[in-house]
């Protein structure tokens, strides 16, 4: 039996970028971060809800989602039809 992995069609930019890539970008992302924190702190300030909901789920973290499921009935999930 041969490895048919050969045959998922992976391509060279696919999937995530190495640790060295994300260095390089944090490395260059660096000088702006005083901007970035002066037009947070101007958006907060102004009281725009979008700059306040990112600085939320940043410092304390984006909230759980929590979803009611109710059932009304009883459904089968597959029928058992004898033809």
């Amino acid at each position: 039996m041969s490895d048919k992995r050969k045959n998922n069609g992976g391509h060279p930019n696919c999937g995530r970028k190495s640790k060295a890539e994300e260095l390089k970008l944090v490395e260059r992302l660096g000088p702006l971060e005083t901007k970035a924190f002066k037009a947070l702190k101007k958006g907060i300030e102004v009281g725009d809800f979008k700059y306040v909901q990112l600085f939320y789920h940043y410092y304390a973290g984006k909230p759980k989602e929590s979803k009611d499921i109710t059932i009304n009935a009883e459904q089968p999930l597959f029928t058992l039809d004898k033809d």
